[in-house]
């Protein structure tokens, strides 16, 4: 079944109910080697666009995945990129942010870690947190040191809505694709999840009473989620809202994304000129010379 990307993407400034958008789709894949064969395929299809995205060095790709705990961050990233060469594609995961990190914008802590041109940044959550997690328990506000006309719970979620996506318009024009992934997961699978990591020893370190702590406010998460997918979907930053109960279906969806992503990059291998060409032919006779 071919995997058509566009599916699953947010029209720009479109409304968003998460309700209308599964969790689950049929699978791609009728059985496990066929999966494993066409996620191999995508592997090396990306490792191959990653090779001329690298030697072109005239974009910048930037992957932001979000999703509630649980949603298959971490694996979608290390199936789907396990082919990358390391040297062109970085990887950064935030955390709470740290006392340095509260003392700037809510923007400077991602903003050093973007990718340069030639090169893959993936983001494990990213600035967005500040309009998810933040805008559920506001209270954090607190902790970034604002002043109260600053941080007025009226004003400050569209605010931070519209300084993203002129940021991320500032990024698309200096060159930087922004692509971001949103894992919709149901919380009855959220659930199994939990389970799963409790029941196997290897995956205890996975789950917290804070996670569990969280399944309380899975209303509003869904709430601060349609909002903010609603208003920073645009067409130069778009959201993929990919259905993640299934993580083997959820996995060839976002490498498909990535995929298109950089196939639609204007990218070719660098052109050899004429001075460049004499240049070889001399090193050609050099190791010729030396080889004797």
């Amino acid at each position: 079944m071919k995997i058509n990307s566009h599916d699953f993407r947010v029209e720009a400034r479109k409304t968003v109910k998460l309700a209308d958008w599964p969790t689950t789709v049929k699978p791609f894949c009728k059985s496990k080697d066929e999966y494993k064969a066409l996620l191999d395929k995508h592997v090396d299809e990306l490792s191959s666009m990653q090779r001329l995205h690298y030697a072109s060095n005239r974009y910048a790709l930037l992957v932001i995945f979000q999703g509630i705990d649980a949603a298959g961050k971490d694996g979608a990233i290390r199936h789907v990129m396990s082919g990358v060469n390391p040297q062109g594609c970085q990887v950064s995961s935030f955390k709470q942010p740290s006392a340095d990190e509260l003392e700037h914008d809510f923007l400077w802590r991602t903003t050093r870690r973007l990718p340069g041109r030639g090169k893959i940044g993936i983001f494990n959550r990213s600035y967005y947190e500040e309009v998810l997690v933040v805008k559920v328990h506001p209270e954090m506000l607190r902790n970034e040191g604002l002043s109260a006309e600053l941080s007025d719970e009226k004003t400050i979620w569209d605010e931070r809505y519209q300084s993203i996506t002129n940021f991320e318009r500032h990024l698309y024009r200096n060159g930087t694709r922004t692509v971001k992934i949103f894992l919709h997961l149901s919380k009855d699978e959220q659930r199994k999840r939990f389970l799963e990591r409790i029941d196997e020893p290897d995956k205890n370190w996975k789950v917290s009473t804070s996670d569990v702590k969280e399944r309380a406010f899975w209303t509003e998460y869904v709430k601060a989620f349609e909002d903010c997918l609603g208003a920073t979907s645009t067409h130069h930053a778009p959201w993929y809202v990919v259905p993640a109960d299934n993580k083997e279906n959820a996995r060839l969806i976002v490498s498909q994304i990535v995929l298109d992503s950089l196939s639609n990059l204007k990218m070719t291998y660098p052109k050899t000129t004429p001075k460049r060409r004499l240049e070889l032919h001399s090193i050609r006779k050099l190791l010729t010379k030396n080889s004797k």
